[in-house]
Parts: structure tokens; C-alpha cells; sequence
């Protein structure tokens, strides 16, 4: 039987990775965006854990705004990433502050 500490257990193992993601790598936007997806997904794992265990569906309607969030957050950080792709040839985070205009 899987109970709610062991969703629990594995929400914050993904939340742990994905912050180690965001503080060991600062180099790639790539990598950041998809440390920051797996941090919202983790969170969303909670709700939805919490929502089948306490028989209410309030978490699962925030998990629908929460990937709704989420979308609109990897479109603008991929048109970004293009953007800077297209005038610097290279998706390197210290070069972002090169874009000042």
C-alpha cells in the first residue's frame, strides 16, 4: 500500500534535484528551465497527493492553474531563448547581460 509520506518522500526528492540543478548549473538556460519545470512538478505532486488523500478535489484544480502557470512560463523562456540564440549564437547565461539595449 503507498501512503502519503511515501509521495511525500518522493516530491521532495524531486524538489531536492531540481534545486541542485538550478545552484550546480548557471551556465545553460536549458537546464535552468527544465530544473524549474521538475520544481513546479514536484509542488504539483503534492497537491495532487494531498487531494486524493483527503478525498478533495481543491488540489487537483490548483494543479491545473499551476501547469497553466507553468506553460506559459516555458513558452516566454524558450522565445527568450531563441531570441538570444539568434543575435548571439550561443545560450550561455552570462551572455544574457550582453543584451542591454
Amino acid at each position: 500500500m503507498i501512503t502519503l509520506s511515501h509521495y511525500l518522500i518522493l516530491s521532495a526528492a524531486l524538489f531536492a534535484i531540481s534545486v541542485a540543478g538550478i545552484f550546480l548549473n548557471r551556465k545553460n538556460i536549458i537546464v535552468l528551465l527544465m530544473a524549474i519545470e521538475l520544481m513546479l512538478l514536484s509542488v504539483n505532486l503534492n497537491f495532487v497527493a494531498f487531494s486524493h488523500f483527503w478525498r478533495n478535489l481543491d488540489g487537483q484544480v490548483f494543479v491545473f492553474f499551476i501547469l497553466t502557470v507553468a506553460a506559459a512560463e516555458s513558452a516566454i523562456g524558450l522565445a527568450i531563448l531563441v531570441a538570444l540564440f539568434r543575435n548571439l549564437k550561443s545560450i550561455n547565461v552570462d551572455d544574457i547581460g550582453t543584451l542591454k539595449g
